[in-house]
């Protein structure tokens, strides 16, 4: 086990190379999407080459909110671990791959939460306590078997998150081409406006003249009759690394959902969070609420759809921009939100580009759908296979 280097704060934001923090660790994996650029070129490299995460490593998070949670690297160019991250290394002592699915158990979660350092301002675990925790150690064999049903899940899981990458990619060109290069167009009119030259017959718009335009809300935590039920409540950590939000990690009851009707968003609306982490962009699938760190688009018709999501996303840099207004916590508010101007191109040709890019997104819709549930086997195997209370030859046939 290595726990990660500490960088300075003053080379980050900077420099060429990767630095992986506790807020990449979003298991079951760890990406590059979002983390930090960090300028190494002061430090002994030999020195920091041991502090390196390459493909199919895993990776904890020690302090924080995520604390003990694990996460497989999943990118080809490899990255730097920073500080309160810790690095496992195949010792050769046990299995690697089993070793990382032992440590994904609720027993060990439990170990974490009963060995935090209570002295820290904040969640925190050292290595070396980590250290202690004892592993059984089944034969090779034993921990082949295991790994092997435990890892075909992960690899599917895997290959539908690389079939969304590309599909992704191509939405992405596509929108590029036709609203941004606008290669469809190029043979007809252009006017001007004032976001630059435009296909005549389309024009300039509000965020809030494609739909409804919502902020969420917390409800109250006094009232423990407002949660635990079926209504998904959605909060930034559920929006990472999806096009498509399924589930959160928190949920209302039917006297929560009433409680705020108001803040009730139909399925496959548009969310943006605006708060904090801001220009993450995701639809949700079914019914349901957010917190006031989002800010959701309800669009007037579903031909607004994609055309919104794509856009959303490509303004990421602007949001962020909008958002610091002096304050330390980026924000942007609903009013401002709502007045962002973008193109708002004619119906039929939005109409058109509804029908190319549908089947992209069903596709991805079906794949996280796929995904999420051989994580929910997973997830039902792991503790039951580690326990013993499954034997391999039991479940072979399931799979």
């Amino acid at each position: 086990m290595i726990p990660g280097f500490a960088f300075k704060s003053k080379d980050f934001g900077i420099g060429k190379d990767i630095a992986i923090k506790i807020k990449d660790i979003r298991p079951p994996f760890v990406e590059t999407k979002e983390a930090d650029n960090v300028d190494t070129s002061n430090y002994n490299q030999k020195k920091l080459s041991k502090f390196v995460v390459h493909k199919g490593e895993f990776l904890l998070a020690m302090t924080g909110a995520t604390i003990g949670k694990i996460g497989k690297y999943i990118c080809e160019e490899p990255a730097y671990v920073n500080q309160r991250v810790l690095k496992f290394e195949d010792a050769g002592l046990i299995l690697y791959d089993y070793l990382y699915y032992y440590l994904s158990t609720d027993v060990f979660q439990s170990f974490i939460t009963n060995h935090i350092d209570s002295q820290s301002a904040q969640p925190n675990i050292s290595s070396t306590t980590i250290g202690k925790y004892p592993i059984k150690v089944p034969s090779i064999k034993v921990q082949k078997q295991i790994a092997s049903i435990l890892k075909s899940l992960d690899d599917k899981i895997e290959v539908n998150r690389k079939i969304n990458e590309n599909l992704e990619q191509q939405a992405q060109a596509l929108f590029k081409s036709w609203f941004v290069d606008f290669d469809p167009f190029k043979n007809g009119e252009f006017v001007e406006s004032e976001l630059g030259m435009i296909p005549k017959g389309w024009r300039v718009g509000k965020l809030s003249s494609f739909g409804k335009v919502i902020c969420g809300k917390t409800p109250s935590k006094a009232e423990s009759s407002y949660y635990g039920g079926d209504m998904p409540f959605i909060k930034i950590p559920d929006m990472h690394n999806k096009v498509f939000v399924e589930q959160s990690e928190d949920n209302l009851s039917r006297l929560g959902d009433e409680s705020q009707s108001a803040k009730r968003i139909p399925p496959y609306s548009i969310l943006v969070s605006c708060i904090a982490t801001v220009g993450l962009v995701c639809i949700n699938t079914k019914e349901s609420h957010t917190n006031q760190q989002i800010n959701t688009i309800i669009p007037d018709l579903p031909i607004f759809r994609y055309y919104l999501y794509q856009k959303l996303l490509s303004i990421k840099d602007y949001l962020i921009n909008l958002g610091r207004g002096g304050t330390a916590t980026l924000n942007v508010n609903t009013k401002t939100f709502g007045n962002i101007k973008i193109i708002k191109p004619q119906d039929d040709v939005l109409s058109e580009y509804e029908e190319l890019v549908t089947p992209l997104f069903n596709k991805i819709e079906r794949n996280q759908e796929q995904s999420r549930r051989l994580a929910e086997l997973r997830d039902t195997l792991l503790p039951k296979l580690m326990s013993g209370e499954l034997k391999v030859n039991e479940i072979e046939d399931v799979l």
